[in-house]
């Protein structure tokens, strides 16, 4: 007897999406306008460490880009063959986050390594007062995606490419001192490995998360043993097997089941009300409301095969 779950997902996980989206919009304009000054600004100026923060401003604004556009995606209502219609598009989203951050940091790598061994001439003035320009424009373009549903990978996908940003434009002002003071050209290309390693911690830390929910690994603060043992306490119930546990999306953990339960619960009427037990205790304990069980007799794992 199979019976899935199809309540409504009425959680408030954090802001909603139109808030989540106001606040990308207001940091894409804050990012997008900002990074055309840098650009200008680090081609007269030779800067490699304000070039590369322009290049990863630029992934900043792809990213939020993406994230609005993912967003999008994800609001679309099930149909057809997509049965939870694109809610994943934000964790492709996410996970082309990872992949951006990893292709800039890479390109920054390979220049920066070029200007360690040849450093050109750096005017350290421009490069001050553009980077600190940056780091007021970034602190307040964190602040405001702070504020959204960090919960979701698609707005902290967002979220780690300006901060990443930010330290990058601190380790600029840092770099533009030294070579105003010392004359130390080469502090810039080293500012700029700085933000190559900022960079690929956020990458691994987008990648990681995107990708065990894509792989359909367990959530990750769920203990199926947990979860076994509390479906297993219900009354009537002899055993669980071929349990499953999913992420379809930020916020959104799914699970199905085969639940062994005594042969008379199919004959007194009991077993719908044993579903409603097994879902109340799904969603109590572990905050799963998407489930889906298959009520069996115990002689059916018999015949039933790659049970586990």
């Amino acid at each position: 007897m199979a019976s899935p779950s199809e309540h409504a997902h009425a959680h408030a996980h954090g802001p909603g999406a139109g808030s989540d989206r106001r606040h990308l919009l207001i940091a894409l304009a804050l990012l997008a306008a900002f990074m055309l000054a840098e650009v200008i600004t680090a081609i007269l100026s030779g800067s490699l460490a304000l070039l590369s923060d322009a290049g990863h401003m630029l992934s900043d604004v792809g990213a939020i880009g993406g994230a609005l556009w993912a967003m999008a995606l994800a609001r679309r209502p099930p149909s057809g063959k997509w049965t939870y219609g694109w809610k994943r598009a934000e964790i492709l989203s996410a996970a082309a986050n990872g992949i951006t951050l990893l292709v800039v940091a890479g390109i920054i790598t390979a220049e920066a390594i070029s200007r360690l061994i040849h450093p050109p001439t750096v005017d350290g003035g421009p490069v001050i007062a553009v980077a600190a320009a940056g780091v007021v424009v970034n602190v307040t373009a964190a602040w405001v995606l702070a504020r959204a549903n960090r919960s979701s990978l698609n707005v902290e996908g967002a979220f780690r490419h300006v901060l990443t940003d930010l330290y990058g434009f601190i380790g600029t002002v840092i770099a533009g001192i030294i070579i105003v003071t010392t004359g130390f050209t080469r502090a810039d290309a080293i500012a700029s490995l700085v933000v190559v390693a900022l960079m690929g911690q956020a990458a691994w830390g987008l990648l990681r998360d995107s990708g065990r929910v894509l792989l359909e690994a367990a959530p990750e603060d769920m203990d199926l043993e947990k979860v076994r043992a509390h479906l297993s306490g219900v009354p009537h119930v002899l055993g669980v097997h071929d349990l499953h546990a999913w992420t379809v999306t930020s916020g959104l953990p799914a699970l199905s089941a085969h639940i062994v339960i005594e042969d008379p619960c199919f004959h007194d009427g009991h077993a719908p009300r044993l579903l409603d037990q097994l879902q109340a205790c799904l969603a109590g304990h572990f905050d799963v409301e998407h489930s889906t069980f298959q009520l069996e007799a115990a002689a059916h794992a018999g015949h039933e095969p790659g049970t586990h």
